[in-house]
Formats: C-alpha cells, sequence, structure tokens
C-alpha cells in the first residue's frame, strides 16, 4: 500500500508542478494562437494528472481538503476542455450525455462541500469556510453550464468565455494546493485557512476581466 500511495504521489506532485508552470504561461503570454494550444494541452493533461492522482491519494489516505481539491480541478480543466471539444467537434454547438454528467457530477460535489463547510463552522472550525466557498463557486459554475446547454448562454461565444474561466479555475486549483503544502515556509501570522482562499480572491478580478473583454453579447 506505501508504494501506491507513494507513486501517485509522485504523479500528484509532477502533474501539479507542470500544471501550475504551464497555466502561469499561458497566463502571462498571448492568447488564442498555436503555442497557446500546445502549452494549454499541457496543462489540461498535467492537471488531469493531479486531479485523478488527488483522488486516489484521499482515499489511501482519507483527506477531505485532498478530495475537495481533486473534485474541482477535475471539473474546472474537464469543462474547460469539453467547451472547446463542443465548438469544434459538436453540431451547433451541442452538449453530449459525458457534459451533462460532468455538470452534475459537480452540483452533488458541490451541495455536499457546502453541507460539510456550514457543518464544520457550527462547530467553530474556521476551514469551513473554505468548503462552503468552495462548493458556492462550483455551484455558480454548474448553473453557467445548465445556462450555456440549454441555449440561454448570454454570449455568442459562451464556449470560449467558458473555457477561458475553467482553465484559469483549474490553475487557481493548482495554486492554492502549492499554497497549502508549502504553509509551513510562509508567514505564520497569516491564518492557514486563508491560503485556501488568497489564489481564488486574486485571480477572480482578472477571470472577470478577461470575460467582459472576450465577450460577445447576443444581439
Amino acid at each position: 500500500m506505501d508504494t501506491i500511495f507513494q507513486i501517485f504521489l509522485i504523479l500528484h506532485i509532477v502533474g501539479g508542478a507542470v500544471g501550475l508552470l504551464t497555466g502561469l504561461v499561458n497566463v502571462i503570454r498571448k492568447k488564442g494562437d498555436k503555442n497557446h494550444v500546445r502549452i494549454g494541452k499541457l496543462f489540461f493533461f498535467s492537471m488531469l494528472t493531479a486531479g485523478l492522482s488527488s483522488l486516489v491519494l484521499s482515499v489511501l489516505n482519507p483527506n477531505y481538503f485532498l478530495f475537495m481539491v481533486g473534485v474541482f480541478t477535475l471539473y474546472m480543466v474537464g469543462t474547460g476542455n469539453r467547451y472547446i471539444q463542443i465548438k469544434i467537434r459538436h453540431q451547433n454547438n451541442q452538449p453530449k450525455r459525458l457534459d451533462w454528467a460532468i455538470s452534475i457530477t459537480m452540483l452533488t460535489a458541490g451541495v455536499v462541500f457546502i453541507c460539510l463547510g456550514t457543518y464544520s463552522l457550527i462547530n467553530a472550525n474556521s476551514f469551513g469556510l473554505v468548503f462552503v466557498t468552495f462548493g458556492l463557486v462550483g455551484l455558480l459554475f454548474v448553473r453557467q453550464d445548465f445556462k450555456n446547454y440549454t441555449g440561454r448562454a448570454e454570449a455568442k461565444n459562451f464556449w470560449l468565455i467558458a473555457h477561458l474561466q475553467r482553465m484559469m479555475g483549474g490553475f487557481i486549483a493548482a495554486l492554492t494546493a502549492f499554497l497549502v503544502v508549502n504553509a509551513g515556509h510562509l508567514p505564520s501570522q497569516i491564518p492557514g485557512f486563508l491560503y485556501w482562499l488568497l489564489p481564488t480572491i486574486i485571480f477572480t478580478p482578472l477571470i472577470v476581466s478577461w470575460s467582459r473583454k472576450y465577450e460577445v453579447k447576443k444581439e
């Protein structure tokens, strides 16, 4: 069992590190060119590896926080990639059963996260705020999925906006995991639960700004 754990731990670390680096590169550099696509694919597969391995690790060594990050990461990069596939491969930009399944899974997980977070807060555990935040963010994105999948998207290029937002969400998850793991080497004056929320607080305005910049409203 220890050997299996170590293998998945290595996969998780490598996937997370590559995802963090490639994600940072695509955040900084020009969007939409061939290099962006190539780096984005590497980011996707790296984060997929990190997310899947985190679920396995959270089962081998029970850890609710690791499980939450794994679910959130897989949902974000999964839907981020699927929105591009919907645009390229599917007639009339129609979602498939896989897309609905991913969103419904996140819907269920989001409700569970909020319930766990509320229970923790009631019992004076401040980390409950992390669960509630991730749960609410997940549900907001699921709501967006349902609107997009049922033809009620507010933008013509909803697939591009959703892709941008989801991939940024995956990057936020990678950065969050990095900060939490290395919290012992960071200023002790900062409460531990803030490391779970800082990337979301910092990068959400950037996501909003880019979404407004690239969005094409329906006439």
